[in-house]
């Protein structure tokens, strides 16, 4: 089965945060709180899935209010946090969606998630993901992590699906969308 073809099956899109929605790196303040960069073409191809109909998630080992404030940002609603497990949390994800393994995608970035980009049927992730985990996807971004990686990401599930050209003649204001 191609790439395509198992984008074609999305109904979910869950998304790893530090690699995939960020550069992966970390900034700390003087008092110690984290910051994380957000690419805004990345939101904007979250909110193109969601109005597509296919339910966007994140699912991240790291707990940070920084996350929880973007995912509102976006209307996601399933964000997992402080998932060290990430097969659990997405156990949790699907549990709570009746959603098929088979019908969701993952875009992951390193080791950690591995295991969960085995489970999914489209598998995806980043240009500069550890290689193995490149190795182990059905499709690989051109862009690195929280550079449009996540926009590549939603342009080609919304291709596949058949959806990208009502959704930009919408967009673009045309009548014919």
């Amino acid at each position: 089965m191609t790439a395509a073809e198992r984008a074609a099956r999305v109904r979910m899109l869950i998304l790893d945060v530090d690699g995939v929605l960020t550069d992966g790196r970390l900034y700390y303040g003087a008092a110690g709180e984290a910051l994380k960069a957000f690419n805004v073409r990345d939101g904007h191809g979250i909110k193109l899935l969601r109005e597509a109909g296919i339910d966007v998630a994140v699912l991240t080992a790291r707990q940070s209010e920084i996350v929880a404030t973007r995912a509102r940002e976006l209307g996601i609603e399933r964000v997992v946090q402080g998932a060290a497990n990430k097969v659990a949390g997405f156990d949790r994800l699907i549990g709570a969606t009746g959603i098929s393994e088979q019908d969701c995608g993952y875009v992951g970035d390193d080791w950690p998630d591995l295991a969960v980009l085995a489970r999914v049927g489209f598998a995806a992730t980043v240009a500069d993901a550890a290689p193995e985990v490149r190795a182990a996807a059905h499709w690989v971004s051109s862009a690195p992590g929280g550079h449009g990686a996540v926009r590549e990401v939603a342009e080609f599930v919304l291709r596949a699906q058949g959806r990208f050209e009502a959704l930009f003649a919408h967009h673009r204001g045309s009548s014919h969308a």
